[in-house]
């Protein structure tokens, strides 16, 4: 969602045409034989401007008949899936079963909604994100995080299918032609994750380092929404920017944290990028805007 905000804002500042967003799909599950990809359709319904803003997924206006129908044969449901969101899924899993790519399914879908900006998933081969509990388990991300509503002490995060992945050719072509890329303030571990773990992914990013920003999704030792604060204590890392930074160390050039942290400004650069503050909580679109107003001149575009 954090990553869904900062697009909302950074399309005021550029031409929508410009943009090329690569979506994590390690998040991607089956339910009722249909292939959701919940960031996928978040990123797709917030630059068509047709997202739930309330809640930060689905669509905006959204009716729920569907849902507690399918009650009477599956029992009680723990997913949101709204009458209008299931025609993309189920478009998504008919194409699937033609054997289009889930790329081209995405562009596909992305032109329906009149996006006018390039989706990418991270790849079209099968990653699924799984999450292990202190004495339980690992259990897929979306019963973990929806579910359980991120309960529990995270000890691992499991990324199955990643060794045998692969990043498409799109997306390795655009970060190397991109004039910047920007990691939004997303999970590092479920969200981004999944896709710098892809071979070749942070070579690629390396090799554009000194135009490759993060933006930090810990303010003031914890998340504005999401789990990563937790998953950063639970794997024995430190809640803070500078514990994200670490993770990055190898692939940003600019780090960006909020002007409650500016104390980590120091040990930030001290790992080899520039750091800047700013205001970060976009509660608005128009500060999601202000915000990439600050990173995108600070990338030199």
């Amino acid at each position: 969602m954090g990553a869904a905000k900062f697009i909302r804002g950074l399309v005021r500042c550029i031409d929508p045409a410009r943009l090329t967003v690569v979506v994590n799909t390690g998040d991607d599950e089956t339910f009722y034989g249909l292939h959701v990809s919940p960031d996928i359709d978040t990123v797709t319904y917030t630059l068509a401007g047709a997202v739930n803003r309330a809640q930060g997924w689905g669509l905006d206006g959204e009716s729920f008949n569907v849902l507690p129908a399918l009650e009477r044969f599956y029992g009680k449901p723990w997913f949101g899936l709204g009458d209008r969101d299931l025609a993309t899924h189920l478009y998504r899993t008919e194409r699937m079963r033609q054997g289009a790519s889930l790329t081209r399914i995405t562009a596909e879908i992305a032109e329906a909604f009149a996006v006018k900006s390039r989706i990418l998933p991270m790849s079209d081969d099968r990653v699924r994100t799984f999450v292990k509990l202190l004495g339980r388990r690992a259990i897929p991300f979306q019963e973990y995080f929806v579910r359980g509503r991120a309960r529990g002490l995270v000890e691992k995060i499991e990324l199955r299918g990643i060794a045998d992945a692969r990043p498409t050719p799109a997306m390795l072509a655009a970060i190397r032609r991109s004039a910047a890329v920007i990691l939004a303030p997303s999970n590092p571990f479920v969200s981004l994750g999944p896709i710098l773990q892809l071979t070749g992914v942070r070579d690629a990013l390396r090799k554009v380092k000194s135009r490759v920003a993060a933006i930090s999704p810990i303010v003031g030792g914890k998340t504005i929404k999401g789990p990563a604060d937790k998953m950063l204590r639970g794997l024995g890392m430190e809640v803070s920017p500078l514990g994200v930074a670490r993770l990055y160390r190898d692939i940003v050039g600019l780090f960006v944290i909020d002007n409650a942290d500016r104390r980590y400004l120091e040990p930030i650069e001290r790992l080899g990028m520039r750091a800047i503050a700013t205001d970060t909580i976009m509660a608005t679109p128009e500060r999601a805007a202000a915000l990439a107003k600050v990173v995108l001149p600070a990338l030199e575009v």
